[in-house]
């Protein structure tokens, strides 16, 4: 028996809805990300950050094309991307990126507005929507996220950090070759556009850790199951130093995870078990498997 016999077989159906899934996220990124840039940003001089915002600096600096600078620039990331990531990301990535620069040559989309904030907005909000939908897609519109988790293995600063720094440069060389102010306005289309995509990608059902430590462990795991119909995790520890004192007793810890909008229910049927019980929440982000949110393919 080799090693293929154990490899569980997806099926062909599953496989083409999540192919036809992942065309139908990026198509409506890139005619997002298209409609944000041609009908708020262009027109009015605005830039975002990451490579986006590298390539609408240099459009503004340049006039050289934004359809070809957006290509150009995420060559060199989307090559570290195949390296850093897999070949399918690559593949998908250079159709999207490829296919919002053909969007904003082929597209007539109309100037929506010259209100400087409206502008910012919701040129980021459109933007940040488009990047999101690639990013669920399986690719990318922008690389500075392939180059930030490159850096991030090399050194001891998180992604954040580098995508921090990178924007501060960016808007920093903005205010001093175009304006102060365009470059103020640019840091709110940043930051629309920043807490769209996460929305996009996160969802309303941003995922919640629960960790329960209570003496009633048993009648709370039952409730979890039973009740609320979740997955759990047991695991053994030890008491260390509470509000009586000492106790070196063992006690079962309980790990749940729930989605946000769930927060409430949860906390109050574990109070009506244990009004003491002591209960850690944290965000959970990459999640994957188990039995959080069952979705059905039908046959």
């Amino acid at each position: 028996m080799n090693d293929n016999d154990h490899k569980p077989l997806l099926n062909p159906r599953f496989k083409k809805w999540t192919l036809l899934k992942d065309i139908i996220f990026i198509s409506l990124g890139i005619l997002a990300a298209g409609f944000g840039l041609k009908g708020f940003l262009l027109p009015n001089g605005f830039i975002d950050g990451g490579i986006t915002g590298i390539s609408l600096l240099l459009n503004e600096l340049t006039d050289y094309p934004l359809s070809i600078l957006i290509v150009v620039i995420n060559i060199p990331f989307i090559v570290l991307g195949y390296f850093q990531i897999d070949k399918s990301f690559v593949v998908k990535s250079i159709l999207a990126i490829v296919g919002l620069s053909i969007t904003l040559v082929v597209v007539d989309y109309p100037i929506i507005t010259s209100d400087k904030l409206l502008v910012a907005v919701f040129g980021g909000f459109f933007l940040g929507a488009g990047i999101g939908l690639s990013v669920r897609g399986g690719g990318v519109l922008d690389g500075t996220e392939v180059l930030a988790i490159y850096l991030s293995r090399k050194t001891g600063l998180s992604i954040g950090d580098f995508v921090l720094i990178f924007n501060i440069l960016i808007f920093s060389t903005a205010a001093y070759f175009l304006s102060l102010e365009v470059a103020l306005y640019s840091i709110l289309t940043y930051l629309s556009a920043s807490k769209t995509m996460d929305f996009i990608i996160e969802g309303i059902e941003e995922y919640i850790g629960v960790t329960i430590i209570s003496h009633h462990h048993e009648k709370i795991r039952m409730m979890i199951i039973d009740e609320l119909g979740k997955g759990i995790t047991i695991y053994q520890g030890k008491n260390g130093f509470g509000k009586s004192g000492e106790n070196p007793g063992t006690i079962n810890i309980i790990y749940c995870v729930i989605t946000r909008l769930e927060i409430g229910k949860f906390q109050n049927e574990i109070l009506k078990i244990d009004p003491v019980a002591f209960i850690v929440m944290n965000s959970v982000r990459d999640l994957k498997g188990g039995m959080i949110k069952k979705r059905q393919f039908n046959n």
